[in-house]
């Protein structure tokens, strides 16, 4: 939030003196005084507005920079509490945020694991509620194949997203706090629904069915949908790619959510089924 300075002038007036009366005037006070030249006042710089925790934000980068990347973390969280909600701060979170989520950097949301009898990356994601995508990311497995007693860091995560249609802006978070914005193109005319949803779907290369019946596979240019799509509890809606660059930041699409194919992409693999979200004006 902006600060602002209340500059207050203080008036003097002679209004509650009692006049005075005329009298002779000493030699004094009738002898020519030297004129005095006015002083002209030094101008004050102005007050620049400055935005919670700016004065942070340089120390912040600079942590980052250096590949401190959990200390520059904290200290972006705490700008982003303070009310710093500037593009650059949370970028710069957004970043940090997913770097630390995608590779073996310890956390306080990660838990350690070790794989069990019986164990398979569908069960270990079904208990702490991720997906198996992200437990493969984040550990640098190439394959679904695990052993007893590999250790895993599997991150357990409150994902919720919020989509701005007048902002075009869908923010991603965790626990309730911010974790990354990314810009979005929404439907024409405020098709997009409004209220508050769940994804109830997740597909890789998804087909698209066409109001006329027609069926229009994955890589077929007539295929909208870009290279994954999100369903929500609403039928024929959802969150899904798009090879049009032009269409994001924009009211363009029939209803859906759009984002480009490698921003949906990284949310396929950080949102699991279930995942909440709510559309709003």
């Amino acid at each position: 939030m902006l600060g602002s300075l209340a500059l207050l002038s203080l008036w003097m007036t002679s209004c509650d003196r009692a006049p005075s009366t005329p009298s002779a005037k000493s030699e004094a006070e009738t002898t020519p005084k030297e004129a005095v030249t006015p002083q002209t006042p030094t101008p004050r710089p102005p007050v620049t507005a400055v935005e919670p925790g700016d004065d942070q934000l340089p120390q912040a980068l600079a942590l980052k920079s250096e590949g401190k990347t959990r200390e520059a973390r904290a200290l972006l969280q705490e700008i982003a509490a303070n009310g710093n909600t500037s593009d650059k701060a949370l970028a710069a979170l957004g970043e940090i945020n997913t770097q630390i989520l995608f590779t073996p950097t310890p956390a306080p949301e990660k838990v350690e694991y070790t794989v069990e009898a019986g164990d398979s990356l569908d069960k270990i994601a079904k208990r702490f509620g991720t997906t198996i995508e992200l437990i493969k990311e984040s550990n640098g497995l190439t394959r679904d194949l695990i052993r007893v007693g590999d250790r895993l860091r599997v991150y357990q995560g409150h994902f919720a997203v919020d989509i701005s249609k007048t902002a075009n802006a869908l923010t991603l978070t965790d626990n309730g706090k911010f974790f990354k914005r990314y810009r979005v193109g929404t439907g024409q005319f405020s098709k997009t629904p409004e209220g508050e949803f769940k994804i109830t779907s997740r597909i890789e290369h998804p087909p698209w069915y066409r109001a006329d019946g027609r069926t229009i596979p994955y890589g077929d240019p007539e295929n909208i949908l870009g290279t994954h799509w999100l369903g929500i509890n609403v039928p024929g809606y959802g969150i899904h790619g798009t090879w049009d660059t032009n269409s994001i930041g924009k009211q363009s699409s029939a209803g859906c959510v759009r984002l480009l194919n490698d921003e949906v992409a990284e949310l396929y693999v950080i949102l699991p089924i279930g995942t909440p979200v709510i559309i709003h004006e």
